[in-house]
């Protein structure tokens, strides 16, 4: 087997970024962050002062909007209309309104059409909410990645680049988010009934990498 791609799906704070990142590395493959796209977008809308209220000029606004996402220092740049906004869009405030953007099923059908675009030519490592359900059914690979709500809140607060949130408003907006991504009508956060569960709770970065390599080399030809 030459490429193949890999799916990873899992709440907010889960560690999928960073996982993904790493085994995009060790496999040379493309890593493709999607929520980062969905970010840019709600960091726009929120730049423009749209009403979250007005979905239709989201819509509009999503699918007016230029995102491309290139390798970087970090594992991935993020530019938005020719502007990079990889460190703009990681913000309490965009933490707080992009599930509520996300569940706008226009603004996912445009992004979720690039998504697919980008896995079409194999080698690449997705991770997001709805990928091995929705965006990549059919990969080779699919992981579903959790962990407690308390142990996402202590990594998002590790990763806050401006202070407003405690740890304890930081787990409460986590189980917000979380229910809002579980009851979204449209591509809801969910397990694929193919994916592997992976629970990061007590475990090392490293040895999560290690359990997803590991699953690539029981699923594909990859050693």
């Amino acid at each position: 087997m030459g490429k193949f791609n890999i799916a990873l799906d899992g709440p907010a704070g889960a560690g999928k970024s960073t996982v993904a990142r790493l085994v995009a590395k060790e496999l040379d493959f493309v890593y493709v962050d999607t929520g980062a796209m969905y970010r840019a977008i709600t960091w726009k809308i929120l730049s423009e002062g749209i009403p979250l209220s007005d979905t239709e000029k989201i819509a509009q606004t999503a699918a007016r909007t230029h995102i491309v996402i290139k390798p970087g220092p970090l594992g991935q740049t993020v530019e938005l209309d020719g502007t990079d906004v990889t460190e703009r869009i990681r913000s309490t405030e965009i933490n707080q309104h992009v599930s509520h953007v996300a569940a706008i099923p226009r603004v996912r059908e445009v992004l979720v059409h690039l998504q697919k675009q980008m896995a079409s030519s194999k080698g690449v490592v997705m991770d997001g909410r709805d990928i091995g359900t929705s965006v990549l059914p059919d990969a080779e690979v699919k992981v579903y990645l959790t962990a407690s709500a308390r142990r996402r809140a202590e990594r998002r607060f590790q990763e806050l680049t401006e202070p407003g949130m405690t740890l304890e408003e930081l787990e409460r907006d986590i189980e917000r988010r979380d229910q809002l991504d579980r009851e979204r009508k449209v591509s809801p956060l969910r397990q694929a009934e193919d994916a592997i569960l992976l629970d990061s709770t007590d475990m090392s970065l490293e040895q999560v990498v290690h359990a997803v390599l590991d699953l690539c080399r029981m699923k594909t030809e990859w050693r």
